[in-house]
């Protein structure tokens, strides 16, 4: 380790400062363009210690747990909390224009959607039991190292006001000393807590956190590597006006905001489609929006989110048929021959992208597609085949749905 001091030119990918320096770039956490910092280097990382000269675009954190070990706090859950909004808006916007000039794309990038503090609806915590009690909170950046939270400004309310409850369970739960992983969504009937990479609890266990739970209010369910625990009520969510009971451990958008934004776009867009495919469908956040207007066919390989999905279309009203399909869309993309009947499509996958299907996607007669995506570089690169497939780009319009991060979910409009 060696201090040195360093320069500041940008902010890299993953929300980092960057330094330039004769033997490569050196990565700078909580730093900002334009500073001079000391830093205490190891290979291209550093931490800073002390600041020369500050940013002018640089704000005080809201959370006392963000920033540096020994300035405040070493949460790693956040990595821009410390700048302003527009430069870190604009900076999330450019990721995005960005990944797409990579693959030769070339597009006014439409302005971001923002979101606020205190709109995530779920987060995933790490714990551990320890000599002192039960550590929960987030990890320190690139270490497993767990930064006890008292707070967390971007998350709802609902789930920071019973932190204390969430421990108790964890000591009720818990044994042994290795970390877990617990999921934490706020939904219309409490929190879901879904603990994951932990030992199934006995009875003892199961009984003292039943307990827990007949004295407290606002935890609808408590699971553990999906399976139910106690559940005095079921996880309900709100999706385009349908009553969605939510399985355990499955995934939703992180806000609502971003996800009525997706939602508005995708909606807009297929809106005069009279058959829609939905692909990686999830419990139906796009589906039963969609199905307002068109008739719509699920796909999606995780069972119980397309349970969960048909049970909340047989028993809602106004709704156009909803029909569903399991399938590994990976393994098995729709083909051309699938997609024939479709005159609309919109697809979001996982972080990995859908490079198979849009190969499909792309020798099919489908008119309009919707594309949703957590990843830009993917996203892009999925673009670039539907493009050179015969699709023309119409809009992309990037969403900040992970606030103070470097992530940014964007949708992608295409006709044919």
């Amino acid at each position: 380790m060696s201090t040195e001091t360093l320069d500041i030119a940008a902010v890299g990918a993953e929300g980092d400062g960057i330094a330039r320096t004769p033997d490569g770039a050196v990565f700078v956490p909580f730093t900002l363009p334009g500073e001079t910092v000391a830093v205490a280097r190891v290979k291209n990382h550093g931490l800073p210690m002390s600041w020369a000269k500050t940013s002018p675009d640089r704000v005080e954190p809201l959370c006392r747990h963000f920033g540096p070990e020994g300035k405040g706090g070493a949460c790693g859950g956040c990595s821009l909390q410390h700048w302003a909004d527009r430069p870190y808006q604009d900076f999330k916007r450019q990721l995005v224009i960005d990944a797409l000039k990579a693959q030769g794309i070339e597009i006014d990038v439409a302005p971001i959607v923002t979101c606020h503090p205190g709109e995530r609806r779920r987060v995933t915590m790490t714990a551990r039991l320890t000599d002192k009690g039960v550590a929960l909170g987030f990890l320190q950046a690139n270490t497993h190292t767990i930064v006890p939270v008292e707070e967390c400004p971007i998350s709802m309310p609902s789930i920071v006001g019973r932190l204390d409850v969430v421990r108790r369970l964890v000591a009720a739960l818990g044994a042994g000393s290795e970390p877990f992983r617990i999921a934490i969504g706020a939904t219309l009937s409490g929190l879901d807590i879904n603990m994951m990479d932990m030992k199934k609890p006995d009875a003892k266990k199961r009984q003292a956190a039943t307990d827990i739970m007949l004295r407290e209010k606002g935890i609808a369910r408590v699971s553990v590597e999906g399976e139910i625990i106690v559940e005095p009520q079921k996880p309900v969510l709100d999706i385009g006006g349908v009553s969605v009971v939510l399985p355990a451990g499955s995934f939703t958008q992180a806000t609502v905001r971003a996800e009525q934004a997706m939602a508005d776009l995708v909606t807009a867009h297929l809106g005069k489609s009279k058959r829609v495919a939905d692909l990686f469908s999830g419990i139906g956040t796009f589906a039963l929006r969609l199905a307002r207007k068109s008739a719509v066919h699920a796909v999606e390989f995780d069972a119980p989110a397309l349970a969960a999905l048909d049970h909340a279309a047989r028993h809602a009203q106004g709704l156009k048929p909803i029909s569903i399909e399991r399938r590994d869309l990976f393994r098995r993309p729709m083909q051309p021959l699938d997609l024939k009947n479709f005159d609309g499509l919109c697809f979001d996958p996982p972080r990995a992208g859908a490079e198979q299907q849009c190969r499909e996607l792309a020798k099919s007669k489908v008119q309009k597609i919707a594309a949703v995506s957590c990843n830009p570089t993917t996203l892009a690169r999925d673009l670039r085949i539907l493009i050179d497939g015969g699709y023309k780009l119409k809009s992309v319009t990037p969403i900040d749905q992970f606030l103070w991060s470097s992530h940014v979910e964007a949708v992608a409009l295409l006709e044919r």
